[in-house]
């Protein structure tokens, strides 16, 4: 049994460089107007990314075995939302891929966490020998939906002011030495908080929204999900958090303040202080399923992670998903 590798990822922003203000966090806008020629949505973000993604690695695209994406947010031709067939299937046909598996998996924000980790598991069981992990999304029409609707901010809409659209793309394989590993990817779904957070049509025009109950969802014993459970599957193999030599951690980008939060939980759970924390969502806000792996990409083209880091993602998503993926990187190239 081999290990998965984190190949080579590509982070694609919108082309369109709109910056909306909200408090100190910008965001990026997908240009999905027809002025655009070929507006920019899911699709067209996600086959960019990917394009980018298959060309800084060693593959080609007919030699991908599997194809997964794993955006909330489904649109094309500009904000026509489509869900068969699967984008999976029309981004591996615009990469000229046909011979791939092909399937899209939806688990909120943390959609590509998802992605990794069942290819993580088809690699490791020697059913595929690499694959490509993918989403788009084009989320900021939940902001002007709120910024029309929202009275105040205690609106449960008022969450939808923090997103920004993005697209990313990482192909993963069988490691051949330790420099470039997945250690562990684990996660965890408490499905008795779904109702907090829900995506629907607004219940006062129909346009795209997104309801959030903040104070519930952010109480003390939801963010302490993400510790407790690390540290429990830590202890049954004899391990503790302090021991494990991380670098850098990357929190789910809600926002600074959720950022600082997580990781100050994190350090009274697990009695020790938290690594270099890692961040991106002053400069692109919170761009739901892709946030990750967009701060790797940002890190990585700056020059900030040196090679053989080990680097710790803990996701958080509607749901509520929690849980950790634990990997070192050396050749991720960006």
């Amino acid at each position: 049994m081999s290990t998965p590798e984190l190949l080579s990822h590509m982070a694609k922003t919108p082309s369109f460089d709109l910056r909306r203000i909200t408090g100190a966090a910008a965001r990026r806008v997908a240009d999905d107007t027809a002025e655009a020629g070929v507006p920019e949505d899911c699709l067209t973000m996600a086959v960019s990314a990917a394009r980018d993604c298959l060309d800084r690695s060693r593959y080609a695209p007919d030699e991908i075995d599997i194809v997964i994406s794993c955006s909330i947010s489904r649109t094309t031709d500009g904000r026509r939302h489509q869900f068969e067939p699967s984008f999976a299937h029309r981004i591996a046909m615009e990469l000229g891929a046909p011979g791939a598996v092909r399937f899209d998996v939806s688990n909120a924000c943390a959609g590509m966490m998802t992605g990794v980790h069942l290819l993580d598991r088809m690699i490791r069981a020697g059913q595929v020998r690499n694959g490509l992990v993918v989403s788009g999304e084009h989320i900021t029409p939940i902001a002007f939906t709120a910024a029309r609707e929202m009275e105040d901010s205690r609106d449960p809409q008022f969450a939808s002011l923090s997103v920004g659209d993005s697209a990313v793309a990482v192909v993963v394989d069988r490691a051949v030495d330790d420099a470039d590993v997945i250690h562990d990817v684990e996660l965890m779904t408490c499905s008795e908080y779904a109702e907090l957070c829900l995506g629907m049509p607004s219940d006062r025009t129909g346009d795209l929204a997104m309801y959030t109950n903040n104070t519930v969802m952010h109480a003390e014993d939801r963010l302490m999900l993400w510790p407790s459970f690390q540290r429990d599957r830590l202890a049954r193999d004899g391990r503790r958090f302090a021991d494990e030599g991380y670098d850098f951690i990357v929190q789910h980008q809600v926002g600074s303040r959720f950022v600082d939060c997580m990781n100050a939980v994190g350090e009274k759970v697990f009695d020790t202080p938290m690594p270099q924390s890692l961040s991106v969502v002053e400069e692109f806000a919170n761009t739901a399923s892709t946030s990750h792996f967009l701060v790797l990409h940002q890190a990585l083209a700056q020059g900030r992670i040196p090679k053989g880091s080990k680097i710790l993602l803990v996701p958080a998503a509607s749901g509520v998903v929690t849980g950790f993926l634990s990997t070192t990187v050396s050749a991720l190239e960006v």
